[in-house]
Formats: C-alpha cells, structure tokens, sequence
C-alpha cells in the first residue's frame, strides 16, 4: 500500500461533538494544541518555588529565561519605552509557536503549525492587536498613515488603496510563511524516511544503501528543527514589528 506524505496532515476526529451545524469535535489537532499548552504549565511549574524562581537557576528556570529575555530584548529593540506591557502576550506567543513546532517533531506526533487555520487565525489575531493598539495610541489619527504627506490629489486614492493593502498583507505573510515552511520541512521528512524504509525492506544490496537516504534524514531532522525554532522567531519578531508600527503611529 502506497502512503502519502500528505497523510500526516490529516485531521482525525477523536472525541465527536456535533452543535447543530457546528462542528466542535476534539481532533488530533485539538489534542496537539493543548499538549503544547500543559507543556508550557508544566516548565513554569517546574520553577516555581513560592512563586518565585531558585537563586541558583535550574536546566528549566535557565530555558524559560532565555525565552524571556529574548523576547524582552525583541521588543525592547522594536517598540522602545513602550515595550513592558507586550512582554506577557509576545511571551506566551512566541513560546506557544516554539512548542508546537517542536512538538510536531516527535515522531508519531502532529504539526498543528502546519494547519493554515491555525496559523491565519494567529495571523489575523495580531492584526486585530495592532489595529487596537493603533486607536489606542493615536485615535482616530491612525487613518492619517493611510494617506502619506506630499501626494498629489489625483493620485491619493491609489496610494490609499496601497496603503490598506499594506495593512493588510501582515496577515498573509505571517500565516503563510510559517504554514509553508513548517508543512514543506515535514513532507521532506516523510518522503525520506518513506524512501530509507523502502530500501531496507527490499533486497540486501539495497538494504545496505539504505543508510545513505537514513544519514541524510538525520541532518534534515537536525535543519528542521533549527527551522521550528527560526520560524517561531521569525513570527514573533514580526509581530513586534508591527506593534512598533502602531506604537509610533505607523511610520
């Protein structure tokens, strides 16, 4: 029987719950998610002593610092004086991402960044902060970003109109690149490990030959997690970006 590679996408229906024309099963992309959450509950339970971290850090304390001063590093660069009270958000972004990438590499496990649902939902969640970061910071000002100084009348409606698109094209973009990479590493994966399983089912010859597709497999699962982890970047710097962008009034 011939698998594809695809088949690791799928979303299987685990526990069935039908609302009328809404479907609100709990799915093997369900289960991922709150893996990776209770992940995240679980590392800051391990150090927690009376709420308060040990003096002489532990393996698990150094990992959530690091994640934690990157993070306040990342806005610190991007958004400035203003930058404290996106610390918790960017935090729990940029660690819920990392986990679930990491997690998909598990084996038996499931990619839940790899869904587009997931990743334009997460996309269009950071667009919908800014837009009310903006207002918050500038009101009804904010629209002035639409229209540059300078422009001559007759042209003001296209650059408007690419201004708004603009505004919008965040959304794709950081949807679509963390979907694609994500998605794109882990078909190589299969399509590799297919390959390598093939070759050491068949004759003895191939059998030994098989060990060359299985090295290469070992260094794509070492670049694919480098990957998991520069995406989860990638995303949550772009998203500081365009907090900064609203902070500063778009400019």
């Amino acid at each position: 029987m011939q698998y594809s590679p695809l088949e690791q996408f799928e979303i299987l229906t685990l526990i069935p719950l039908q609302l009328g024309a809404f479907d609100l099963s709990f799915t093997n992309a369900s289960l991922l998610m709150v893996l990776s959450l209770g992940a995240l509950i679980v590392l800051n339970q391990l150090i927690a002593v009376e709420g308060n971290g040990l003096l002489v850090p532990s393996r698990w304390q150094t990992i959530l610092e690091s994640i934690y001063s990157l993070v306040s590093q990342m806005l610190s660069e991007t958004v400035g004086s203003k930058s404290g009270e996106f610390v918790p958000f960017i935090f729990t972004l940029f660690s819920f991402i990392l986990t679930c990438n990491l997690m998909g590499l598990v084996p038996y496990s499931y990619t839940i960044t790899s869904q587009l649902i997931l990743t334009i939902s997460l996309g269009w969640a950071i667009w919908l902060g800014k837009l009310l970061i903006g207002f918050r910071f500038h009101g009804l000002r904010l629209f002035g970003m639409f229209l540059p100084s300078g422009i001559p009348f007759a042209l003001a409606p296209f650059f408007i109109l690419l201004e708004v698109l603009g505004f919008i094209i965040p959304v794709i973009s950081l949807s679509v690149r963390l979907f694609a990479n994500l998605m794109s590493g882990h078909i190589l994966l299969k399509i590799l490990f297919g390959f390598s399983w093939t070759m050491m089912l068949s004759s003895t010859l191939l059998f030994i030959a098989h060990f060359i597709p299985l090295s290469i497999l070992f260094i794509l699962f070492g670049l694919e997690t480098g990957v998991a982890i520069i995406q989860a970047y990638v995303f949550t710097i772009l998203s500081c970006i365009y907090i900064s962008d609203m902070v500063h009034g778009g400019h």
